[in-house]
């Protein structure tokens, strides 16, 4: 089975990764990868490295981000993200049985909506979802409508779903592929951690993800303002910020993010952590601030809580272990106290369900043959 794997970010990479893996070892398929969208730009860390290192064979390197984070950048870096996939679908339309994507970023929806008048047959991952703080929402359900196979992350996900789609036939509720990665992730010890990070996680630290809203994208620079006033005050913990997308205003809270860390000891930046490293930071962390849906999908299995702030992840369905709050200071400081006066989380991730690379793999045997 000729099957290409679309992936425009880091973040989507780590969530394959075991597909991917399992794909790779299984002579049914023939992997190749689609790789554009962050992965080819320096600022978020030429992540399409990564991909060659774990030895994927990429097709397609597609460059098309703008470095300005406007709307009007975004739109454009979208328009050009489209151009491009016109003309590797109309190469590959006879060549791929099959392609993967996941999610509902901007450049994702411009990839799916390019190869509709080609044919393309498409497998999305994690449709069905809500992020009423995110323009992502409208993008997610549009790839939905697009595809063929759905693999959602939750029952409700399915059902939704197949209100869109108008029928339950090819929708298949297998759970969070990224909690996969558990199974094979080797967790290290904080010295191990230092060793490969150079980030001493002896002393308690806490680990942010906190991304631009998009659909209302004016107060992000305040929201940002706001995350660090209240994390400034919690001085007895290292603070670990992992940089944002390349959204709407995503340069604008970096540059926040940079003057917070340059005034203040305890803060260290990370561009980009991989799947291992996130994860090692996650699980050896006190708890998880910010809006990212790390924090909604994985922490839980890590038994950390989850400060959620502000819109972007409004709609989605949380485990117990999620605070929500608003992006004010005081608010964000008086979650974090209840979050880390709880300790670890005891409860379930509604998103765990075993061997989920596998059952897709069965799936998309059954479905070709």
């Amino acid at each position: 089975m000729k099957i290409a794997v679309l992936t425009s970010s880091r973040a989507d990479y780590g969530i394959y990764l075991p597909l991917l893996c399992a794909m790779k070892e299984d002579s049914f398929f023939d992997l190749r990868i689609i790789a554009f969208g962050t992965h080819l730009s320096s600022l978020h860390g030429h992540t399409i490295d990564t991909i060659k290192k774990d030895g994927f064979t990429i097709d397609h390197e597609l460059d098309h981000i703008l470095p300005s984070d406007t709307e009007e950048a975004i739109a454009s870096s979208m328009s050009i993200a489209f151009e491009k996939f016109v003309k590797v679908w109309q190469k590959e339309k006879k060549n791929y049985d099959l392609v993967l994507c996941l999610g509902d970023r901007y450049e994702m929806f411009a990839a799916v909506s390019a190869a509709s008048p080609f044919g393309i047959k498409f497998a999305h991952l994690h449709g069905g979802e809500t992020t009423l703080g995110a323009i992502d929402n409208e993008f997610r359900h549009c790839i939905t409508i697009f595809s063929t196979l759905h693999f959602t992350s939750t029952e409700k996900y399915a059902e939704r779903v197949a209100a869109i789609k108008g029928s339950t036939e090819n929708v298949y509720c297998v759970g969070a592929l990224s909690l996969d990665n558990l199974k094979q992730a080797k967790l290290l010890s904080r010295e191990q951690f230092q060793e490969k990070f150079s980030i001493d996680l002896s002393k308690s630290s806490i680990l942010v993800t906190f991304h631009p809203q998009t659909v209302n994208t004016q107060p992000n620079k305040k929201n940002a303002e706001e995350l660090i006033k209240a994390l400034g005050e919690i001085e007895t913990y290292q603070i670990i910020i992992t940089m944002p997308n390349a959204d709407t205003m995503g340069n604008t809270m970096r540059e926040v993010y940079k003057k917070f860390a340059s005034e203040n000891n305890n803060v260290v930046l990370v561009e980009n952590f991989g799947t291992e490293g996130y994860f090692n930071c996650m699980n050896l962390c006190a708890m998880v601030v910010g809006n990212s849906s790390s924090g909604i999908i994985e922490a839980a299995s890590f038994k950390k809580y989850v400060v959620d702030i502000g819109n972007r992840q409004c709609g989605r369905a949380v485990s117990a272990n999620v605070i929500h709050c608003e992006a004010e200071a005081n608010e964000i400081l008086q979650a974090c106290s209840k979050a880390l006066k709880k300790g670890e989380y005891q409860g379930d991730n509604i998103y765990y369900k075993p061997n989920v690379a596998q059952n897709i793999i069965q799936t998309l045997r059954k479905w070709y043959c």
